[in-house]
């Protein structure tokens, strides 16, 4: 005879470390986020006294995003996750339009025009426009597998997300355009993207790299120095090379909080892209180790949100910040470890930048606002 087994979760899987998923991502994000505090000092303080008189410049002003980012956090938490899908268009048009600003009126730093100077900070719309592109995706993809409909990539909503990429790449950044394009394609694949259709985004792709390094030859030295930055170790290859260098002198342990050489202006970047390596400097194999298990772990209980949230759109969307977040850290991690050519793709939490770790915890908010209204829904009732 059936019946129901109406033993709780907690009981049926045993004694947990965390309560919730909920508690779990927000440990996750305290954590990273002390240790960025603390990598950002460390790999800043020699620059910021030499450019800036201060050795706690960049410290003061991460703590200032910190805080910002935690006000960020707690406004995404507290309004219901559906609230963004309504205000979609307001916030697609704000985006749209920094975008292009940013183009007309954002001062030259390197080459490049990526901020828009504020009062209190300079605001990066690139960064905003990665969490924009997956709240459309998630929209579409949501209304798609809710109507059982096949999904595609050749629709408005996708050629809006295009158009935010093309413009960002304008900048010149295509390392933040490749995340704000590429994201909701992982999203789309994810979901169930027709394999016939892969394949013909593959060959776009390919096509697209290609308009990209010939819009930019310099991308294509880049590439090529990839396999053996060595060869060219005082050009293209310098910041692989001493990146490398950087990591391989941590040995398994570190040198040791602060003492890392590397930041003593050998390493350009080392307080954003190339933070890691700093890291990786002081804090040896066990502590890039111990990052590595930190984003694993909020993969892990973002995944699980994911499934457990009560509608499509919320699954989407989680899933969306998911990929977003532990993405770039991938992508991090591999351009600092000499594995991928290097763009301008921060590593969440442990490199200094104002509008990106805001938007990082803007999205954490989102994510476990997906979780709490999905602690409810009730579990399928199983039969013994």
């Amino acid at each position: 005879m059936a019946e129901i087994n109406k033993t709780r979760p907690s009981e049926r899987d045993g004694k947990r470390f965390w309560t919730s998923d909920v508690e779990a991502i927000i440990a996750i994000m305290v954590v990273l986020l002390i240790l960025g505090m603390i990598n950002v000092f460390s790999a800043s303080f020699i620059f910021a006294e030499a450019e800036f008189d201060s050795p706690y410049f960049f410290l003061q002003r991460h703590l200032i995003n910190v805080f910002v980012g935690a006000i960020a956090f707690g406004v995404t938490f507290y309004f219901d996750y559906h609230i963004w899908r309504k205000w979609i268009a307001i916030i697609l048009i704000f985006t749209i339009i920094s975008l292009i600003a940013v183009l007309i009126i954002g001062p030259v730093v390197n080459g490049a025009r990526r901020w828009l100077p504020l009062v209190i900070f300079q605001f990066q719309p690139a960064e905003f426009a990665k969490l924009v592109s997956i709240m459309i995706a998630a929209s579409y993809i949501s209304l798609k597998v809710k109507k059982a409909q096949e999904l595609d990539f050749f629709t408005v909503q996708m050629v809006i997300i295009l158009i935010i990429a093309a413009l960002t790449e304008l900048e010149p950044d295509l390392g933040t355009a490749s995340i704000i394009l590429g994201i909701p394609i992982l999203m789309l694949i994810v979901s169930g993207l027709d394999k016939n259709k892969i394949l013909r985004l593959m060959g776009f792709g390919f096509v697209g790299v290609v308009l990209m390094i010939l819009r930019a030859p310099y991308r294509l030295e880049r590439l090529k120095i990839t396999y053996d930055p060595w060869s060219d170790a005082q050009n293209y290859g310098y910041q692989t090379v001493q990146s490398l260098s950087a990591i391989g002198s941590g040995e398994l342990t570190g040198m040791g909080l602060g003492v890392g050489v590397s930041k003593y202006d050998y390493l350009p970047e080392a307080h954003t892209d190339f933070a890691f390596a700093i890291f990786c400097q002081e804090n040896g194999f066990l502590g890039a180790i111990f990052v590595f298990m930190l984003f694993s772990a909020f993969a892990f209980y973002a995944a699980r949100i994911a499934n457990r949230a009560k509608d499509e759109y919320g699954q989407s969307l989680a899933m969306g910040i998911m990929l977003l977040i532990v993405g770039q850290a991938i992508a991090n991690m591999l351009m600092v470890g000499g594995m991928t050519p290097v763009v301008g793709i921060p590593l969440p939490f442990i490199s200094y930048g104002g509008t990106s770790l805001i938007v990082t915890m803007a999205s954490i908010g989102i994510l476990v606002n997906v979780a709490k209204h999905g602690e409810h829904k009730p579990e399928k009732q199983q039969q013994t």
